[in-house]
């Protein structure tokens, strides 16, 4: 306890940033294993599933744009603390008897999740800008890459405790033990975060949530190609294929996909070095066009290897693998422009309109993920992949060189 009271200020709110940050984390990628993976033992199609999620993107959308305004407004405490309540309130949306579970109702908790995801990423990816002084842009990206990686990582862990509680628990048991661990930690957040973070000294106005700036407009529309080519395979297409094509159980599915997100967390935390922090560099157009235009090739790679039909379990994970490794650096340069291009005060309308662009990629890849694969097959999924991936990387091109 010494230990910790002797820390700064902006330290001791950023450890609970991000212990908010981790919680979260681990009950939105448990729950998301959790409904794909019941809803495909209960014999619902690909595009059945990705409609499940269909509220949960939509609405990660509009809260994204929304939120922004009003972390600003209000403070960013209060819109983490919030977001932490309604996934409590999503979670316990879902313990209902098993009659209940109708499809439209499912999309309700899912929305209300999504709602409560967003605004506590909007919420601490703000917050960052806010404890790192301006002029030390290498610190910043350091903090930003620790707080995405160890996110990604947790939520890893999350898909094997998705799918380790539905084997252990049954559904209904599985998301009650989550509601209950994270209502504790977002009782402890109330008296822990301070109440000031991030409002905006000015009062702003509504009109201001569309961002005036350029950079960030461009970065946005790169954002949301970058995460519609990852979710147009990897969110219902991939799963429902190990599960269905490879024979794997659920212990499979979620440990091999907990195991490659916390390897992708891992690496996105180390992701200054591999870009040339450790050199003194901080990243700019030329890295964020670089690293996508290598990541395309990667799906396309994918793609020719499985319809070769040469060992098709060692093309994908391996293949899987390196994606992974490559995706994570692009990601985390992405977040650390993002929270550098955004202005200091009100720094939420910033973030918050490119993580809009952000959920509006995951809505179009997860909705794109059933259908593609329900009618085509993974392979055109990993060519929509390759598509979106070399238009993110000319999108890049119109970034600020520095």
């Amino acid at each position: 306890m010494h230990s910790l009271a002797s820390l700064s200020p902006q330290i001791r709110q950023y450890m609970v940033v991000t212990g908010n940050y981790w919680a979260f984390t681990l009950t939105d990628g448990a729950l998301r294993m959790l409904v794909v993976l019941h809803f495909h033992s209960l014999g619902y199609t690909p595009l059945q599933i990705a409609s499940l999620f269909l509220f949960y993107e939509i609405f990660g959308v509009i809260t994204n744009l929304v939120g922004g305004y009003l972390g600003a407004r209000f403070g960013l405490n209060r819109t983490m603390n919030v977001g932490l309540a309604l996934q409590v309130i999503a979670l316990l949306m879902l313990t209902v008897p098993t009659t209940w579970l109708t499809v439209v109702w499912v999309m309700a908790a899912q929305a209300m999740s999504g709602i409560a995801k967003d605004l506590n990423k909007m919420s601490a990816k703000s917050s960052i800008k806010l404890l790192v002084p301006a002029a030390q842009q290498g610190t910043l990206y350091k903090w930003v890459a620790i707080l995405t990686g160890s996110k990604n990582a947790l939520k890893g862990v999350g898909f094997f405790l998705g799918g380790a509680l539905l084997a252990l628990l049954a559904f209904r048991g599985a998301v009650l033990v989550m509601a209950v661990a994270l209502a504790l930690v977002w009782l402890v957040s109330l008296f822990l975060l301070k109440e000031d973070l991030g409002k905006a000294k000015a009062k702003p106005k509504f009109k201001e949530m569309l961002s005036k700036s350029r950079a960030i407009n461009v970065l946005s529309a790169a954002r949301l190609f970058l995460f519609g080519a990852r979710d147009v395979w990897f969110v219902i297409a991939l799963p429902v294929y190990l599960s269905t094509t490879f024979g794997w159980d659920f212990w499979m599915v979620g440990g091999f996909l907990a195991l490659w997100i916390i390897g992708y967390g891992i690496v996105q935390s180390f992701a200054p070095l591999i870009t040339g922090k450790g050199s003194g560099a901080v990243p700019g157009r030329g890295s964020a066009f670089g690293w996508a235009a290598v990541l395309a090739a990667l799906p396309a790679l994918i793609a020719i290897g499985l319809g070769s039909d040469f060992a098709p379990q060692a093309v994908l994970l391996v293949g899987l693998l390196i994606f992974g490794a490559l995706f994570a650096v692009n990601s985390s340069l992405h977040s650390y422009l993002i929270v550098s291009y955004a202005k200091e005060d009100g720094v939420s309308l910033d973030v918050g309109f490119y993580y809009m662009s952000n959920a509006m990629g995951r809505l179009i890849g997860t909705l794109l993920s059933g259908w593609v694969y329900q009618v085509y097959g993974l392979e055109a999924c990993l060519w929509v992949s390759t598509a979106f991936i070399m238009f993110t990387a000319l999108i890049s091109l119109a970034l600020p060189r520095h």
